[in-house]
């Protein structure tokens, strides 16, 4: 009967012993813990420092479910592990929701206080929150520190500021909460996630200098602000001016019986290139007219239009053709002027000319054939009768042939040859001499091409017209011709012209005289609304079969103030004086200008 009582016993004791064990590990199994997929923020890419500090995190909890295991008749122990105040490292962290109740595992890290050696504490590793209400709650406190720093943001760069994805994901396994952790718990974003262009889609840092557009930088300035912009006509870039203004002078007509008088002068001139992408032509024109204010009477108009195209043939050859006309009336200055006349008679002249250019090597060859056709209108007289001038009708053929050798580019010396006949309307005038004659010259020269620096050509020679009258003695001389420009600065222009010519005559038992013409002008651009220019003139004519030669001097200066790209003052002031060693040829001139000129 004991003995049964004893087992009796000893079966109620192991089933107390039991069940007390079953309750035991019935409360640790119904421990609350977070959601792995919570724990861990399994919302896009991972870094391995987030995956060590998970680890760690876990193999704690499962040492203080095995402290919890071996101390289960001590539940004071758990209470007061439990009631462990929370000691943040970084200021604003809070604990874990997953930390509440939590007891230290035995696989923990050993702490100072296991350590009865241990000479120091040793200070709990903050931990970063991990659920995303903790998250909303760090994120309205952000935003009111930022609220409170915004001013010192825009001045100073944060130490803290990730700037790759390597340095955002480190920092978050860290735990350390810096500016741009909390940026991006602002946004809503995972701090975890990290990808490869993360950083191209960072916001704009609103302090950060923007670059400037294209169109903003610095345009370069124009060469020449108040040139004439020009209007497009087809194919055609047209520049007209404008200039209206009175001369005052001391001799209306200049000549040896000139008056003073003060004139109005209108002049029209004009430019027309074309922007043909292989040839090119160009049309150049003026037109001038004057009428008395008060004093002597002059009331004449001249001009003048020419065009010139420019061809490039096959086989290095090219075209040049030119075409002018130009109408002015007779000079009182010229040798063949007519006294007592109230007006001189209007000369006409048609000229045209085509040249062929060939290159061979350093070899240049050209050929060129020019016609020009002079006639003249009536001369009125002041009784009020007229005086014919179609004697003096005549027509000039010339051909002209160069050869040149190109030293270097921009010397070529070279050669030319002309030849050429000149024949009357009339072949016998009214005094009863033939008048054709026959052409021929000879000059050397150089071409020189040095760019804007330097350009053109001058050449020397000999030029001779025979007449067909054995009567009348061959007009003949020395031939000079120049055409150059230098610019020895930027702004400064400087030219040089040099012309000889035939001039023929109707006048009894005289042949005529050779007119050698010679111009340096000047142009300076002082400002860029202000030109200053000026000319000075040498004309020599020696008379053939007599000694009789005159001089003629002539210098003038002006100045251009342009008021805007369109409109400008301009004035010049000029003096002129012819010397003759025959009668009643000498005059002097001096005028004045003052005058508007309007460009386009």
């Amino acid at each position: 009967m004991s003995g049964g009582q004893s087992e009796t016993k000893i079966g109620r004791s192991g089933i107390a012993v039991a069940a007390l064990l079953l309750t035991v590990s019935a409360l640790a199994l119904l421990r609350p813990a977070p959601a792995f997929s919570q724990e861990t923020e399994l919302r896009g890419e991972v870094s391995e420092s987030a995956i060590l500090a998970d680890q760690q995190r876990k193999a704690r909890q499962l040492r203080a479910q095995g402290s919890l295991d071996q101390n289960a008749p001590a539940p004071a122990a758990v209470q007061d592990t439990a009631s462990t105040t929370y000691q943040p490292s970084s200021p604003g962290a809070v604990p874990d929701d997953d930390q509440a109740g939590a007891t230290d595992s035995i696989f923990d890290q050993p702490q100072a206080t296991d350590d009865p050696l241990a000479d120091t504490k040793a200070p709990v590793k903050p931990r970063r929150p991990s659920t995303a209400k903790q998250r909303a709650q760090d994120a309205k406190a952000d935003a009111k520190s930022n609220t409170k720093t915004a001013d010192k943001k825009k001045t100073k760069k944060k130490t803290g500021e990730a700037t790759d994805g390597t340095t955002t994901a480190a920092t978050a396994g860290t735990g350390n909460r810096t500016d741009a952790t909390a940026t991006d718990d602002n946004d809503g974003s995972n701090r975890r996630a990290v990808t490869i262009d993360s950083v191209d889609k960072q916001k704009l840092d609103p302090g950060q200098e923007r670059t400037a557009s294209i169109e903003g930088q610095k345009v370069k300035p124009e060469d020449d602000p108040f040139a004439a912009p020009g209007v497009k006509v087809g194919t055609f870039l047209f520049r007209p001016t404008l200039e209206q203004g009175f001369t005052a002078t001391s001799n209306a007509d200049s000549s040896s019986t000139g008056k003073s008088a003060v004139l109005s002068e209108t002049a029209l001139r004009f430019t027309a290139t074309s922007d043909w992408r292989e040839n090119s032509a160009l049309i150049t024109g003026y037109g001038q007219f004057r009428n008395t204010v008060s004093g002597q009477k002059i009331n004449d108009a001249q001009g003048r239009i020419e065009g010139q195209l420019n061809v490039d043939l096959d086989n290095e050859l090219r075209a040049i053709a030119k075409l002018g006309y130009e109408a002015a009336p007779e000079s009182a200055s010229s040798p063949d002027a007519i006294a007592g006349v109230t007006q001189q008679p209007l000369r006409q002249t048609v000229d045209g000319s085509l040249g062929l250019e060939k290159t061979v090597g350093k070899m240049r060859y050209a050929l060129t054939g020019a016609v020009s056709h002079d006639f003249y209108g009536d001369a009125e007289l002041s009784d009020g009768t007229t005086v014919s001038q179609k004697d003096r009708d005549s027509t000039l053929y010339t051909a002209t042939l160069r050869t040149g050798y190109q030293i270097s580019p921009a010397l070529t010396p070279f050669t030319e040859v002309e030849a050429g006949r000149r024949l009357y309307d009339l072949r016998v005038d009214t005094d009863g001499f033939e008048r054709s004659s026959t052409r021929l010259g000879a000059r050397a020269g150089l071409e020189l091409d040095m760019g804007e620096k330097l350009s053109g050509e001058f050449s020397v020679g000999w030029l001779r017209e025979a007449i067909d009258d054995n009567r009348l003695p061959a007009v003949a001389g020395p031939s000079i011709n120049a055409d150059l420009k230098w610019s020895p600065e930027r702004g400064t222009t400087i030219g040089l012209t040099g012309k000889t010519s035939v001039e023929t005559t109707t006048t009894a038992n005289e042949s005529g005289d050779i007119l050698y013409s010679g111009r340096l002008t000047g142009e300076r651009q002082i400002r860029a609304n202000l030109t200053a220019n000026s000319a000075l003139g040498l004309d020599w004519r020696d008379y053939t079969g007599s000694d009789g030669h005159d001089l003629i001097l002539s210098a003038e200066a002006g100045l251009t103030w342009w008021l805007n790209r369109y409109a400008g003052v301009t004035t010049r002031v000029r003096t002129e004086k012819l010397t003759s060693n025959l009668p009643g040829r000498d005059y002097t001139t001096n005028s004045v200008y003052l005058g508007l000129k309007v460009q386009r």
